[in-house]
């Protein structure tokens, strides 16, 4: 049978239960506010696959660097051009052949240019010929001119004396003043005579010299193009004209080339200069006469930079360094080459090696490593001048920190990360 309970034990029951509820709902409240108060968890990521490096307090060395090739210095490349038109008859030599400067390394053909020097060859001869025609007939002139003025000398000498004796005979009453007057007179005519024909043959010397002149300038003018048209002809076989390697051929036999055309390329392989790339955002700070080494991966050249570019193409400024000392053996024309040029020496300053991201003289957040905890805390960090391998910090870090440089942009929603 029920038993009725009585009504106080109902009513501890019933307290009871409201105290048990309300202690619950303080305990989840508890927890939900501890919860609520506590960080994320920080993601794991694997120390081997970062580089950290610490932050350094002494010199740092600035410098840019860029990729280029060897190039032969101005003065030891040369493009042989084709003096004249014609046909490539015969390739005798092709690229990486050592040459001199009389080295022929091709033929021309030209059949007009052939018979252009044997018209003038004949015409110099036809000239030559007409020279000496003129001065044989032009001698014989001047030596009968010379002849008649002779023989007036003569007859006037002759009636000179005649006239003096005459006047000497005519003071004795020998002879008539008739004959006196006529080798007078007589004289007197073949003095001006005589006087004449030496005028006659001063002025025919100066008219056969004239004459002699101009012939002999027609002749030296088809003599000139005479030793033109030979020339030309001679430069049908195209020569080195320097000592080095024939570096390119770039025409085919058969093939017609007009005057001007190149047709091949030496270059003297010992005397090489770099053409290095920099990137323009790192070409403000070149000079003329820095430091610079070119990696050959043969061995590393010394070097200046004697030229930069004043203008840049698809984003960089090409500078041209001036090698120094003896090449490493396999140091040809377009080898390619890494090149550094030194530009400062910044001294007692911060600096670290150069982050994945971040440009000089900005700001960028990067990872400090706590090798207590093993985490690591984003902070800013402000950059300043760098170099190839390091960049200069300005502030957000100090000496002795341990930053993270890699990329870590996976991680950018947190503010702190764990390395194991």
């Amino acid at each position: 049978m029920d038993i009725q309970r009585p009504a106080s034990v109902a009513q501890q029951k019933q307290r009871k239960r409201v105290l048990i509820g309300v202690a619950a709902a303080l305990l989840v409240a508890g927890v939900s506010v501890t919860l609520g108060r506590l960080k994320p968890a920080a993601p794991t990521v694997e120390r081997a696959t970062v580089w950290v490096d610490t932050v350094k307090r002494g010199s740092m060395l600035r410098q840019v660097r860029g990729l280029g090739t060897l190039v032969p210095v101005d003065e030891a490349r040369r493009w042989l051009p084709s003096a004249t038109q014609g046909r490539v008859e015969r390739i005798i030599l092709r690229p990486g052949a050592q040459v001199t400067p009389d080295t022929v390394i091709l033929e021309l053909a030209d059949p007009q240019l052939q018979q252009q020097l044997l018209e003038a060859e004949n015409q110099l001869r036809a000239s030559e010929a007409d020279l000496a025609s003129l001065r044989a007939r032009l001698d014989t002139e001047r030596l009968n001119q010379k002849s008649i003025a002779a023989t007036v000398e003569a007859d006037y000498e002759q009636a000179r004396l005649e006239r003096e004796v005459n006047e000497d005979l005519a003071k004795d009453g020998l002879v008539s003043n008739l004959i006196l007057k006529q080798s007078t007179v007589r004289s007197e005519s073949l003095r001006t005579r005589a006087q004449l024909e030496k005028e006659r043959v001063s002025v025919s010397e100066e008219s056969v010299r004239a004459q002699l002149l101009a012939q002999q300038a027609r002749v030296d003018q088809l003599r000139t193009l005479f030793a033109l048209r030979r020339q030309q002809v001679d430069q049908l076989r195209v020569r080195a004209g320097m000592s080095g390697v024939l570096e390119q051929v770039p025409v085919e036999v058969g093939q017609q080339v007009a005057p001007g055309t190149n047709v091949a390329r030496v270059a003297d392989p010992t005397r090489l200069k770099a053409e290095l790339r920099i990137a323009e955002t790192q070409a403000r700070d070149l000079t003329i006469g820095q430091v610079a080494q070119v990696d050959t991966r043969n061995g590393i050249i010394q070097g200046k930079v004697v030229r930069i570019d004043p203008a840049a193409q698809n984003g960089t400024v090409t500078v041209d360094v001036a090698l120094e000392g003896e090449l490493p053996r396999g140091a040809r024309p377009d080898l390619s080459v890494d090149g550094t040029v030194e530009l400062e020496r910044l001294d007692n300053v911060l600096y670290v090696g150069r982050p994945a991201f971040g440009q000089e003289n900005s700001a960028v957040g990067l990872f400090r490593l706590d090798d207590a905890t093993g985490e690591a805390q984003r902070l800013q960090v402000q950059l300043g001048r760098s170099s190839v391998n390091t960049i200069e910090i300005k502030g957000g870090a100090k000496e002795g920190d341990q930053l993270v440089l890699s990329d870590m942009s996976a991680w950018d929603a947190f503010d702190r990360v764990r390395l194991r």
